[in-house]
């Protein structure tokens, strides 16, 4: 099947975009969880959430995106289905969808504290900030480290990527680039591009790229993707390179980034309380930013 990986066509599934392999069989074992995320840089886990949950909180955001005109009128609903304009309602951050009850229900999931209650041999916190997104026609996410949005607190923070909903590769999947959170070859990447902070150093462009096999060709490593279910969720850690493959239908894609800590090791401010305060400086004045390419000139990558 083909279909586009940031802005390139690509076989899928292939060399070059190759599948996720889930870990459901390491569930409450905490030794074999960690060698698998060490070896691989993260772990999918099917049906990890009951679908009817996942299906009741695309109900409310779907409602709600239908409130602030961003579907086709007569559509049926739950499809999400988008307008020739494709306009676009920001759901990130906005606490009154992302804290809709039917929402936290699946953001805030006992199922979710105890699991990383298991990892981290700790209690478990979880930023109050949601990355609660609805990803348009040809639009793409870029390959990117977490780390340069969210380092200022601990380094054991991890994402949760929830599908909201049924989610082809054809729709935009997240991707994970295998390897590149310990292999050798990304070393420089990882101690260069990876200690950016995109608020400190006023940054243009947080992606380091937004061509995915530049970085295989430059680095090595693997990329990596799968269809997704209601229910499914995919967890990495804050030097896993990932992207997106490009939505090609005419509906949204919905998903969900949540992301959980250690409870005992300092947080990162920005994204803590009851009004985080985000981003405060990337984004704000391009005029004092600096351009991710004039870095990559400067760290000879």
């Amino acid at each position: 099947m083909k279909v586009k990986f940031c802005r390139t066509e690509v076989e899928f599934p292939s060399e070059k975009l190759g599948e996720l392999r889930d870990s459901n069989e390491l569930l409450n074992d905490l030794s074999a969880l960690n060698s698998r995320i060490e070896q691989d840089g993260y772990l999918l886990l099917r049906d990890f959430f009951d679908r009817e949950t996942v299906l009741k909180a695309r109900d409310a955001i779907v409602r709600y995106m239908d409130e602030n005109n961003a579907l086709v009128k007569g559509t049926p609903l739950l499809e999400a289905v988008m307008p020739r304009t494709g306009k676009e309602v920001r759901m990130t951050g906005q606490s009154v969808i992302t804290h809709h009850p039917q929402s936290l229900q699946l953001f805030e999931n006992s199922k979710l504290f105890d699991f990383f209650k298991l990892f981290f041999e700790d209690d478990a916190v979880t930023y109050d900030y949601k990355w609660l997104r609805a990803v348009g026609n040809e639009n793409f996410t870029g390959c990117h480290y977490d780390v340069v949005y969210m380092g200022r607190g601990s380094k054991n923070v991890h994402t949760v990527w929830i599908p909201i909903g049924e989610i082809p590769v054809s729709q935009g999947t997240l991707a994970i680039c295998e390897g590149s959170h310990n292999l050798e070859s990304f070393a420089r990447l990882r101690n260069t591009y990876g200690g950016i902070d995109v608020d400190r150093d006023m940054i243009s462009e947080g992606w380091f790229s937004s061509d995915p096999y530049e970085i295989t060709d430059k680095f090595g490593g693997r990329w990596l993707t799968t269809n997704f279910n209601p229910g499914d969720i995919l967890i990495f850690g804050l030097y896993t390179l990932h992207a997106s493959t490009t939505n090609l239908t005419d509906k949204f894609r919905i998903s969900c980034d949540i992301r959980f800590q250690p409870k005992g090791e300092k947080m990162d401010d920005r994204w803590a309380g009851k009004s985080p305060v985000g981003h405060y400086a990337w984004g704000k004045d391009e005029r004092k930013e600096r351009p991710i390419s004039e870095l990559r000139k400067e760290w000879g990558i």
